[in-house]
């Protein structure tokens, strides 16, 4: 038996986000097909047969960066009847993290993408703007209900640098006693004997994440949007 129903085209639409220079950067591309051909996209894909949505994203991602190990979760579904004049096509967004110095640049190049402030995203075609915003909201929400970095920092990170990475996914500035305080008391990240010397003349110590069976706490809430 088959269902006798209008059948749709589903697809995946990633909200890449990287961290760069104390910016918080958005990978967009020239789209390559009709319609809307050559304006600014997200990139994305169809759903094929035999894949997930979460298959299709990876596979989008891989063909992007080259990466395999990137986090990934669901944003909403995306569904006005009207979303895409080519066609009837739900799509379901994704946000990814990845790191910026490990992806493929070259791949990227050829694949003509290019990383954006999300301070400067140009009119992106169909509904590509709102799914940015839900985008960010999935990004902040996670980062407010525990540490994030791990997919977005080096490996060696100061207090510094993490607190910039708030500041950047929140757009807001945050005392930095008050958040060194709320970050130690999470017990996720530990100090390294080493300093970077470029900060300041003192130096400032690098810090890295536990392993996530070593911290104490795991389901804590970071409450970054509290004063302070």
């Amino acid at each position: 038996m088959t269902y006798q129903h209008p059948k749709f085209l589903v697809a995946v639409d990633c909200v890449i986000f990287g961290y760069q220079d104390a910016d918080l950067k958005l990978l967009l591309h020239h789209r390559d097909i009709e319609p809307a051909k050559g304006q600014w996209s997200l990139m994305g894909g169809f759903v094929s047969d035999g894949e997930s949505v979460e298959d299709a994203a990876m596979r989008v991602l891989y063909q992007t960066t080259g990466l395999t190990n990137i986090y990934l979760e669901q944003v909403a579904a995306f569904s006005a009847v009207d979303r895409d004049p080519g066609a009837r096509v739900i799509s379901i967004a994704l946000v990814a993290l990845i790191r910026i110095d490990e992806h493929d640049r070259e791949l990227v190049r050829k694949n003509g993408a290019h990383w954006r402030s999300v301070n400067e995203v140009p009119k992106l075609i169909f509904d590509h703007n709102e799914i940015v915003e839900k985008g960010l909201e999935t990004l902040q929400k996670r980062a407010s209900n525990e540490l994030a970095g791990r997919e977005l920092l080096p490996e060696h990170f100061t207090f510094g640098q993490l607190r910039s990475l708030y500041e950047a996914i929140f757009q807001r500035t945050f005392d930095p006693g008050n958040f060194r305080k709320k970050v130690l008391s999470l017990n996720v990240i530990e100090r390294l004997d080493i300093k970077n010397t470029k900060e300041s003349k003192k130096g400032a110590y690098y810090h890295r994440f536990k392993d996530q069976n070593e911290s104490n706490d795991p389901e804590r809430i970071f409450k970054i949007h509290l004063k302070g």
